[in-house]
């Protein structure tokens, strides 16, 4: 009894953070396991590459990044309702495929849409915006846009460099392994735009505070002091990397 019991306290999470850190796992998995995730992450990097060069509005870019997001949120229900398919279903039946013919249904409308976007929003001119003029100019004048998709370029790198660290894990069987902390990326990318953008040394001795206090909270949560600094450090190079294209301007 006392082992069921323990058995079905797994299938919750203790806290958010548990629950977070879970939610990560899953989407490290399905692009672990799944090339089409992969190949999603990739276009989705390259997009918000992309936009730096082109002058969108607040709407524009809301609808790019919800286009990208989604058709990645619709590739990981279809692969959970693929994975419960299989665990319930050993052999063919009709309704097992229905089940997994309807999730793919889901994921080519949300690849659509996104094509869709992606044509209106870069491809109907033809052309960078304002061609004559620097590319780089449009982004010195933005921060803000910079910074949030530096930090979604950071996500999409620590996702990446985890799916492959994981894939890695699989096909040699390592029980060891190094994993840069993605949240300590995640927030000394923050940390980086910070400064970046205000400038003010009390607001980012503010928020160097609470990132160092996020550093030792993962040094405790079986981190190692590597991996911490690892992640962090790749927080901090690719915002510098992105800022520093508004270095070079014509």
């Amino acid at each position: 009894m006392a082992k069921n019991e323990k058995k079905d306290e797994r299938l919750y999470n203790r806290d958010f953070l548990q629950a977070c850190s879970n939610a990560v796992n899953g989407i490290v998995y399905s692009a672990t396991t799944q090339t089409n995730i992969r190949k999603q992450l990739i276009i989705g990097f390259v997009t918000m590459v992309l936009s730096l060069f082109y002058n969108f509005t607040t709407s524009e870019f809301l609808c790019l990044t919800m286009s990208i997001f989604f058709v990645i949120f619709a590739e990981l229900v279809n692969t959970a309702i693929e994975t419960v398919v299989d665990l319930l279903v050993d052999v063919y039946h009709p309704k097992a495929k229905i089940a997994k013919d309807v999730a793919a249904g889901a994921v080519v409308l949300a690849a659509i849409n996104a094509i869709v976007v992606l044509y209106f929003l870069f491809f109907k001119e033809a052309k960078l915006v304002d061609m004559s003029n620097s590319l780089l100019n449009h982004i010195s004048s933005t921060n803000s846009h910079i910074a949030f998709v530096g930090i979604i370029i950071t996500g999409i790198v620590i996702i990446g460099v985890k799916a492959y660290t994981e894939g890695k894990k699989f096909k040699t069987g390592e029980t060891s392994r190094f994993i840069p902390s993605g949240q300590a990326a995640i927030a000394f990318a923050i940390l980086s735009s910070i400064w970046l953008n205000t400038k003010n040394l009390f607001v980012f001795a503010l928020a160097l505070i609470l990132s160092i206090m996020l550093l030792g909270n993962r040094m405790k949560d079986r981190r190692t002091f590597a991996e911490v600094l690892f992640g962090a450090s790749m927080g901090v190079l690719i915002i510098i990397a992105i800022y520093g294209l508004t270095i070079f301007r014509m």
